[in-house]
């Protein structure tokens, strides 16, 4: 994102609902045919991995459900790759 991109975020952000001009947005209230995952969608592939007892269960103990457990984990991995890409931008 570029730093122009940023402020404009921002200052939207700093704008209460009713300073924001929606006017030229159609208000969408039927979704019932709306498709999940056309415009964007992240490419997961799925791997065994070991990890150590404690680290699951600490994962488990911040998470809601065992599904949730893999989301945090994967969020944390995503976090540790987006930093060391920040890091290292000559890095795959």
């Amino acid at each position: 994102m570029t730093d122009q991109q940023k402020a404009e975020l921002a200052a939207l952000a700093a704008m209460s609902d009713d300073e924001i001009d929606t006017s030229d947005i159609p208000e969408v209230t039927d979704w019932s045919n709306a498709k999940r995952g056309v415009i964007y969608r992240l490419t997961k592939q799925r791997i065994t991995l070991d990890l150590d007892a404690e680290v699951i269960a600490w994962f488990k103990s911040n998470a809601q459900t065992d599904i949730d457990c893999q989301t945090l984990i994967n969020l944390v991995l995503r976090e540790h790759v987006r930093r060391e890409k920040a890091r290292n931008p000559a890095s795959p």
